[in-house]
């Protein structure tokens, strides 16, 4: 069987060279256009990432098509009402980095609490004084979670493990679920006015645009700590800073920021195709926050550990071999 590959970077390449020895396989570093289409001819399966646009007009070119699966979990780059009309089975990636992302979550609240950055600055210029140094116990203290998906729900059993009471707002609120964790659910205002730690964790959409913005920011317990590993535009920049000189929020751990290129799947940051479109160096470099001692920010690092890459490429592999011998899996169509 001939599988096609685009978008697909050199450690991938390997993976797939590894693993599907009995087939013929293609790989081609960018994204599949009407300018390589040819390469592609013959593939019964076709693995691309969101860069490449699977319309009608190019899918149709390639008629021995039976199977897109692609490295991502959005799907929104693939004709689906196409492939429906051609019977191609399209699967996708669900999920991949939930206890990634919470993880990291959680290492910039511990960096934040308990004053890891500048502790370790000092040490290492020989300077052992405590003046400054002094943190907080994350047992017993509220954290509050927006947003309960996958990440969301990660995030929760973590800060059960450290003793934490949890709160949830969430646009669908669960009483099994809140039975299942232990968490209450709350509106906004009120996760805002009792948390000490505000953790994000919901995508970002027309409803959840400056979620946190120059109003609520306002009604946070003072003294509390905002960490958002979800998306950038969730969060008002604007807000973040007032918070801080209102002394409202003692600090901010984010891994995302509102100027950030239009990002839709993390593994797009490790692509020299997404590297040649956005200089997230520069936005970084030119941002005020980057300044603040209060202020711990990550270049949308949290996905980034081996064992998610991993997963996207095993769960890959699992929908090539699960479709050749008649089994489904992680179905979109």
């Amino acid at each position: 069987m001939k599988i096609a590959f685009f978008d697909v970077e050199e450690w991938e390449k390997v993976y797939f060279q590894d693993h599907l020895t009995d087939h013929s396989l293609y790989f081609c570093n960018t994204s599949l256009t009407k300018d390589n289409l040819r390469e592609a001819q013959g593939a019964e399966v076709l693995s691309t990432m969101v860069f490449s646009q699977l319309t009608k007009e190019l899918l149709s070119q390639l008629p021995d098509i039976s199977l897109i699966t692609t490295r991502s979990t959005g799907f929104d780059h693939i004709d689906l009402e196409y492939c429906r009309e051609k019977k191609i089975t399209v699967c996708n990636v669900p999920e991949y980095g939930a206890n990634t992302v919470a993880e990291h979550t959680f290492a910039l609240i511990l960096a934040l609490s308990r004053k890891i950055i500048p502790s370790a600055e000092r040490t290492r210029q020989g300077n052992f004084s405590l003046d400054g140094l002094r943190g907080f116990d994350l047992y017993g203290k509220t954290f509050g979670v927006v947003g309960l998906g996958h990440i969301g729900k990660a995030a929760v059993r973590i800060a059960k493990g450290f003793g934490m009471n949890v709160i949830v707002f969430s646009r669908s609120p669960d009483a099994h679920l809140a039975d299942e964790l232990a968490v209450r659910f709350v509106d906004l205002p009120t996760l805002l006015s009792e948390s000490d730690v505000i953790s994000l964790h919901v995508p970002l959409t027309r409803e959840t645009r400056h979620l946190i913005n120059k109003e609520n920011i306002l009604h946070c317990k003072k003294g509390s700590i905002l960490i958002n590993t979800a998306r950038g535009g969730v969060v008002d920049t604007e807000a973040v800073l007032l918070g801080l000189e209102k002394g409202i929020l003692a600090g901010a751990g984010l891994d995302v920021l509102e100027e950030e290129c239009f990002i839709k799947e993390e593994t797009q940051l490790l692509t020299d195709e997404f590297l040649k479109e956005c200089d997230i160096k520069t936005q970084l470099l030119n941002h005020v926050l980057l300044k603040k001692k209060n202020v711990i920010i990550t270049p949308h690092n949290a996905f980034n550990s081996a064992e998610a890459l991993g997963r996207i490429l095993s769960v890959t592999l699992q929908n090539i071999t699960s479709c050749i011998e008649g089994k489904i899996t992680n179905r979109v169509v």
